[in-house]
Order: structure tokens, then sequence, then C-alpha cells
């Protein structure tokens, strides 16, 4: 396939497709950036509970 024509079929693909508003696109950057916080929370308190089990195992001996 020659690029000209690669390009051409790129472009009449991208009409299909179904672009978010801004409104949507504001909503799902928001809805990313409050999982991503909540996983960072919840991988944070496990890390804390692994690492005084850790050390309650290791003073133990």
């Amino acid at each position: 396939m020659k690029l000209a024509e690669y390009i051409k079929e790129t472009r009449g693909e991208m009409k299909h497709v179904n672009w978010p508003t801004k409104s949507q696109a504001a909503n799902y950057t928001l809805l990313v950036i409050g999982l991503s916080v909540a996983t960072a929370a919840v991988l944070s308190v496990a890390d804390y509970v692994f690492r005084l089990g850790l050390e309650k195992f290791i003073l133990a001996k």
C-alpha cells in the first residue's frame, strides 16, 4: 500500500469516529483522575499494612 493511499483511507475512517464533546471529555478526565487517586490511596494503605505486618514479623524473632 502506498503512503498516499494509506493517508486517504485513514482520513476516510476518521470521519466515522464519534468524538466526545467538551463536556464528556472533561467528565472522563475527572473520572480518570479520581480513579487514579483512589487507586493510589488503596495501594498506599495496603503498603502501610504490609509494612507493619513485616515489621511485626521481623521484630517477633
